[in-house]
């Protein structure tokens, strides 16, 4: 009962220092700002098609697995509805992804990883991805540090190669 209790304790102090740590997160020696609600912005310094080209080259160049573009603005013209441009990314790593969702089935709404890339009304391009530290401590995954960490850096590299100075 003790040890319950301990792991509750360790687990709930876990998850209070990945709260208080979200306003930024360390990747690959860059520090990514992330907001209340676990979402990483990095602004571009490229156009829309050039910044998508860019990270699925990138996404290439690493071997990750690439799944879907997925044009949001295109669907949501066919379907009457005007979006300023806005397209999904997804791709990943199964050898890598997998590991959280053994640790917690239900990770797997998170994975594999999306990369949302869209023009605000400014004309500004961002790319918009979930900190997994964030998808950490919603899945109260607390077995996979190392695994997170390795997706955390994949992930701010892919986004440093559109990154604005």
């Amino acid at each position: 009962m003790f040890t319950r209790i301990l792991k509750i304790c360790s687990a709930v102090m876990l998850a209070s220092g990945l709260i208080l740590s979200s306003a930024a997160t360390q990747a690959g020696g860059v520090t990514q700002a992330v907001s209340d609600d676990g979402l990483v912005r990095v602004k571009s310094a490229y156009p829309l098609d050039e910044t998508i080209a860019r990270l699925q080259k990138d996404i290439a160049d690493k071997k990750l697995m690439f799944f879907a573009l997925i044009d949001q603005s295109k669907l949501a013209a066919d379907a009457g509805i005007r979006l300023r441009p806005l397209s999904l990314l997804v791709f990943g790593n199964p050898a890598l992804g997998s590991q959280f969702i053994t640790s917690n089935p239900a990770a797997g709404i998170d994975w594999p990883v999306r990369l949302l890339v869209f023009q605000d009304a400014q004309g500004d391009v961002w790319a918009v991805y979930t900190d997994f530290a964030y998808i950490a401590h919603r899945h109260g995954i607390t077995d996979r540090d190392a695994q997170f960490k390795m997706a955390s850096e994949v992930i701010a590299s892919i986004t440093a190669s559109v990154k604005a100075k």
